[in-house]
């Protein structure tokens, strides 16, 4: 769990000096496609105004969730990061 803080620490800082907030963030996610893994990406983004865009894998095993959301700020992006955590098989990119 200490390596999860470490790295959100290190995105944080990454993304102040990068971003200049508040800015459009793509977020990148691989579901396996079993469950409903991709409703529940969707819900954590519900009512936000995202524009979220979905494909499948050649194999159909798993579908790429890409989200796009004007976000206010750095601790926004790691809050998004760290309830999509909770989803069962998620991969975040």
């Amino acid at each position: 769990m200490e390596d999860k803080k470490e790295f959100y620490k290190k995105l944080q800082g990454q993304l102040d000096d990068t971003t200049k907030f508040p800015a459009d963030y793509l977020y990148k996610f691989i579901v396996p496609t079993d469950e409903n893994q991709v409703k529940e990406v969707e819900n954590l983004f519900n009512n936000t105004g995202a524009v979220i865009t979905t494909k499948k894998s050649k194999t159909g095993k798993y579908i790429s969730v890409s989200i796009v959301l004007k976000i206010a700020s750095s601790k926004d992006v790691i809050s998004y990061y760290r309830k999509a955590e909770k989803i069962k098989g998620i991969i975040s990119l």
